[in-house]
């Protein structure tokens, strides 16, 4: 364990990865940390697909969070995709934060993390995540259960969502980054494009609409983004691509309804995110099978050679 003192003239900086099953909050943590939303939230399992980039900037250091797809069982070749990023990005950071849901026990998911685990030397905090959700005396327990697993460097638990003990974890963080240069301007909170954070904007408020087989079969390509002459006003042009005309029913929805409040939410974010109001435009595509199409999985952002 490193010592627990930071000097003045000591810059720290490093790459941090947020790794787990899908669902356990790991967006949350890094909208929270970074005080405003850059990773998409929803309830529906495997929401995130690219690997997310958070740049939290301090005075004596600068954090750089990745937030990787939650770690499953590959069924098509976006599948394939997501767990190629999430399984690269542990030899590649400087530590890894494996966060759980304190309200699941532990289950093969989580064996089958800590097994990836056997052949990392980074070091490795066990975040136990929605301490809100359960009872104090539990959380001991808890943390009993993994402790036989694995030899964590700490163990820290948190709600993501409330904050409680973020600023703790935060600091434990910083005792276990290497001296380093500042990455990033201080202002800058994610490496990702305006293009992207948009197309995942629109892509969660249409997770958050619809149900069954939809949110999976879902992605977003953005057409055209261009400020009006002489007006402050951005318009965005927008496709909803799903695998079956079925879907596109659902997604426009009885008269337009669907894709007009998929739309009217969207923009919302979007003001927020571009700080300008925005004339939003979509449409609907069917692309049969994309998920298990390369040249179709790299025209909506997943280029495995990046990875």
């Amino acid at each position: 364990m490193q010592n627990n003192t930071i000097t003045n003239n000591i810059y720290k900086s490093g790459f941090i990865s947020i790794i787990g099953r899908p669902n356990v909050g790991k967006s949350t943590f890094l909208n929270r940390v970074i005080g405003q939303k850059i990773a998409i939230m929803s309830d529906k399992p495997q929401t995130t697909r690219n690997k997310v980039q958070g740049v939290l900037t301090q005075d004596d250091a600068q954090m750089i969070f990745i937030d990787t797809p939650g770690i499953h069982k590959p069924k098509h070749k976006l599948g394939d995709f997501m767990m190629k990023v999430a399984q690269n990005t542990l030899k590649e950071v400087d530590l890894i934060l494996f966060m759980v849901n304190a309200e699941e026990g532990f289950g093969r998911g989580e064996e089958f993390i800590i097994e990836k685990f056997q052949t990392v030397n980074t070091p490795i905090f066990l975040i136990i995540n929605k301490i809100d959700k359960v009872h104090p005396d539990e959380l001991l327990s808890i943390i009993d259960s993994y402790k036989e697993k694995y030899s964590f460097k700490e163990i820290v638990p948190i709600s993501a969502l409330e904050g409680n003990n973020v600023e703790r974890l935060l600091s434990q963080i910083k005792l276990y980054l290497p001296e380093g240069p500042q990455y990033y301007p201080a202002d800058q909170v994610t490496d990702h494009p305006e293009r992207f954070i948009i197309s995942e904007l629109i892509r969660e408020k249409a997770l958050h609409l619809t149900r069954e087989e939809i949110p999976h079969s879902l992605a977003v390509r953005i057409d055209k983004i261009e400020r009006q002459q002489g007006k402050d006003i951005i318009d965005v042009m927008a496709t909803v691509i799903v695998e079956r005309d079925s879907q596109k029913g659902i997604i426009i929805g009885k008269k337009g309804s669907m894709l007009k409040e998929i739309g009217k939410r969207a923009r919302v974010d979007i003001e927020n995110l571009l700080g300008s109001k925005v004339f939003l435009e979509l449409w609907v595509k069917v692309q049969k099978d994309w998920r298990n199409k390369m040249s179709q999985l790299r025209e909506y952002g997943f280029n495995e050679d990046e990875y």
